[in-house]
């Protein structure tokens, strides 16, 4: 595509794992940022698709390149930032701040959906299904939780499992102090704490914007018998291919899992592509539990490419549906 006859300019932003650990940041620290083979494969399909690639790189890299004057017609943005409740927020906060278009949700979308507990009552309010929850602010605040057990805890603004290990099902009060109290120290952040459900675990790939966003389609996580126990978590998640099997599904409870997961999307106004998890009841009914309002995009390990995959659609057609929602819905 191009504006007026000249190619469009289209920069990437991204955080590279590899750039955080010889900052002498640790493999759980860095685990949601990227390897440099999905950047390539993003710019391939920019390229492919007839259009200038830039490689801006982090927020920093980012401020910089503006200041020097920089500008992009859009931004394919996936960085994911390392501070804060905002810290996905960031580079779309800049670029707003310069008029300048990127892919997927704006600044409120990504800061909303980060923070597992403000998601989880805007969705309640919505009248979504998600589990009873209480968020833990500090050690005091442990004694107020009344919920029934067994639950499952979590740091409320983290993704790629971190924080996530079979001690995160919870069957009684004194293990329920002492997890809360690690997860409270370890990652300096308040815990959410919800109703454990025993049912299956899915995860649903959307694409689009609105009335032109649809499911996808929905896999189905499966922990295999050498696996972490109770969660899809960080150590299940890191080696997946040993640990874990996805399988598509398209039976009536996965449909279900479909259908709140569009509800989801829609009531928090996100944009172009993401993932959201669910978990079922006991009786078999799907649960939110998260939303990725920035999923993994490479193009091997990343759940959203893996479930395209399986649904029959290619690397470069996800990615470039995704260039096309963000342009159509910027370029008015």
């Amino acid at each position: 595509m191009s504006r007026a006859g000249k190619k469009l300019k289209i920069g990437i932003t991204y955080d590279l794992r590899d750039d955080y650990l010889k900052e002498g940041f640790g493999f759980e620290e860095t685990a949601e940022f990227d390897l440099p083979d999905t950047i390539e494969a993003i710019e391939k399909v920019i390229l492919d698709n007839g259009y200038q690639a830039d490689r801006i790189g982090n927020i920093k890299a980012l401020a910089r390149r503006l200041v020097a004057g920089n500008r992009w017609d859009l931004v394919f943005n996936i960085a994911e930032g390392m501070y804060g409740f905002g810290r996905e927020a960031q580079v779309p906060a800049l670029l707003e701040a310069y008029n300048i278009s990127c892919t997927f949700s704006d600044p409120l979308g990504h800061a909303v959906s980060l923070h597992k507990g403000m998601t989880k009552q805007i969705l309640r309010d919505l009248g979504i299904p998600t589990p009873d929850f209480a968020v833990i602010n500090n050690v005091k605040e442990i004694e107020n939780v009344n919920l029934t057990f067994p639950l499952f805890a979590k740091p409320v603004a983290e993704g790629t499992g971190k924080g996530i290990t079979a001690l995160s099902k919870i069957t009684n009060r004194k293990n329920l102090h002492k997890l809360c109290k690690h997860l409270l120290k370890t990652f300096r952040q308040p815990v959410l704490v919800e109703t454990y459900l025993p049912g299956r675990e899915f995860t649903v790939g959307i694409l689009g914007t609105g009335k032109d966003a649809r499911a996808l389609g929905a896999l189905e996580v499966i922990l295999k018998p050498a696996a972490e126990k109770n969660a899809y978590s960080y150590e299940n998640k890191e080696h997946y291919d040993k640990l874990v099997e996805y399988v598509l599904v398209r039976d009536e409870e996965a449909q279900k899992a479909m259908e709140i997961s569009l509800m989801a999307w829609r009531g928090l106004d996100l944009k172009d592509a993401g993932r959201i998890d669910l978990r079922s009841n006991a009786h078999g009914v799907p649960h939110f539990m998260e939303v990725n309002s920035l999923a993994g995009l490479n193009p091997v390990r990343s759940d959203l490419p893996i479930l395209c995959s399986k649904i029959g659609m290619s690397y470069h057609k996800l990615i470039s549906a995704i260039i096309k929602s963000a342009l159509k819905r910027t370029q008015k």
